[in-house]
């Protein structure tokens, strides 16, 4: 398998921990989202995936896949094991509800294609840091009251397991912290992330460790 990848892509992040989590081996093709006007608006790369946007992931046999909860889930149906959703529906459901939270609700607003324009639109850098601290805040917020209220979390979120959702947060997490988000009000989310830390397979998905990283 081939993942185009940036280093600080949240999303390209998500899928690297997946990856890494179930041990399966796969190349990095970089792709920068600031140099060069942006690779990810090359022709080459926009005939492999038409919305300009990172993660792509290449099957052996070609195939391209898009957005990454999908490749999340395409891995986690052809190498079931081990496995990042649990065992039961509402489990599931719960981990599923976690990890949209993030990828739907927080991370969409916050990408690199909001914040550009915001700034054609004439905001200034300090307004739109703001901008991207307030909707993580907002959305840290209620999934710190569901975390730390819940009976289901352990050292991740769903015991002491990484799923899906660990490997939706922990990227969202290390955003919070390059943009100076005050973690005190978030005890729970960052004791996951710390905990995460730990293990191998988030440690080789960390943007300081990929190939491209600045």
């Amino acid at each position: 398998m081939k993942l185009y990848s940036y280093f600080r892509s949240s999303a390209a992040y998500r899928v690297r921990i997946a990856l890494n989590l179930k041990g399966l081996p796969y190349d990095i093709l970089p792709v920068h989202l600031l140099r060069d006007g942006g690779q990810h608006c090359a022709p080459d790369y926009t005939e492999r995936n038409p919305d300009a946007l990172v993660p792509t992931m290449t099957l052996d046999d070609g195939t391209v896949l898009h957005q990454s909860l999908a490749m999340i889930e395409y891995l986690e149906e052809v190498h079931p094991t081990p496995s990042l959703l649990p065992g039961t529906a509402l489990d599931r459901a719960y981990v599923r509800g976690i990890a949209q939270h993030v990828a739907c609700d927080i991370h969409p607003i916050d990408n690199l294609r909001v914040l550009g324009y915001l700034k054609r639109l004439g905001v200034d850098d300090e307004a739109r840091n703001a901008w991207y601290r307030h909707w993580i805040e907002v959305g840290f917020a209620s999934l710190e009251t569901r975390l730390a209220k819940s009976a289901r979390t352990g050292l991740f979120a769903l015991g002491d397991t990484p799923t899906m959702a660990d490997a939706c947060l922990v990227p969202q997490i290390f955003n919070a912290h390059r943009f100076k988000v005050d973690m005190v009000a978030f005890p729970t989310l960052q004791r996951i992330y710390e905990h995460a830390g730990t293990l191998d397979a988030f440690a080789r998905a960390a943007p300081a460790a990929q190939p491209d990283a600045e």
